[in-house]
């Protein structure tokens, strides 16, 4: 991906300084399903946040990082900053205001609206503040356990993630939440894949506009999305970690669907095209 010369988005949150703090866990957390879930990209925070009795963090003082740690960061930046750009000038075609959201980069644990999170869960949106958390060090992670390479699959999962943010700003995503809280799990899960699925056509249209805006893309960018979708797709990661695949406990699509849902959105850039809630996803 093409940054050289790109803006870095102002909205970002640095608690990489932050201090591990005592946390005490609770709810109960320990099933087979719940540990696929928080491997899982951009999940919904009541379930990728750990349920949390108390916990504290203190600062510790100016971050320390290696270059290529803050390299990351600034490519980070960048990809978001993007997002800023794409999306306001989607929500301004529709006489809509785009509120950017803030990215928090932090280590090893963080507190947010939501809750705390490890950063074995992933990076996550939280409604509640409208942030997107990461932990960096998830992208070397992406690498090597799901190997997911290259830089555009970074942008793909800050895309994601913002794609949780646009639906959020849309109602949907709270629509889908309240839905979701009157139905049985079964249910609940599968409308869950079809809100992720919407993420990931949502980031595959930024992918989009991204390029008609700054000519972004280099040869096999768009291939190291799909693969990096792919790649956390949920009947790989139930082979993977219990040898056998469970429709019913899926809650981001397969990889077939991630990235496909993806594909449409980066070759359509129409929202239109992306309601994945009245769309036959099979």
């Amino acid at each position: 991906m093409r940054t050289e010369g790109r803006r870095e988005s102002g909205n970002i949150e640095d608690r990489r300084g932050m201090s591990k703090g005592k946390m005490a866990v609770g709810g109960g957390i320990g099933t087979i399903v719940i540990v696929l879930i928080v491997m899982l990209l951009g999940g919904d925070p009541s379930q990728v946040v750990n349920n949390l009795q108390e916990g504290q963090t203190t600062e510790s003082g100016p971050v320390s990082a290696s270059p290529e740690e803050e390299a990351m960061k600034d490519f980070v930046s960048k990809v978001l900053a993007g997002t800023e750009d794409v999306w306001t000038k989607i929500f301004q075609e529709s006489n809509m205001t785009y509120k950017m959201p803030t990215l928090v980069l932090f280590r090893d644990q963080v507190q947010s609206a939501c809750g705390y999170a490890s950063g074995a869960s992933g990076p996550f949106y939280c409604p509640g503040d409208e942030k997107v958390y990461i932990d960096l060090s998830f992208f070397d992670e992406l690498k090597t356990r799901f190997g997911a390479y290259g830089d555009f699959a970074v942008a793909y999962v800050v895309a994601h993630e913002i794609g949780h943010h646009v639906q959020n700003q849309l109602g949907i995503l709270s629509d889908v939440n309240n839905q979701r809280s009157r139905m049985s799990e079964v249910n609940a899960n599968r409308l869950l894949v079809r809100l992720e699925l919407q993420a990931d056509f949502l980031a595959g249209m930024w992918a989009h506009y991204d390029e008609q805006m700054y000519n972004s893309l280099e040869t096999g960018d768009i291939e190291e999305a799909m693969n990096a979708a792919a790649s956390v797709g949920d009947d790989v990661l139930q082979k993977r970690y219990q040898g056998r695949v469970v429709p019913d406990a899926f809650t981001h699509g397969t990889a077939a669907q991630r990235k496909e849902w993806f594909r449409r959105g980066y070759t359509s850039g129409d929202f239109d095209q992306g309601d994945t809630f009245k769309a036959d996803i099979n």
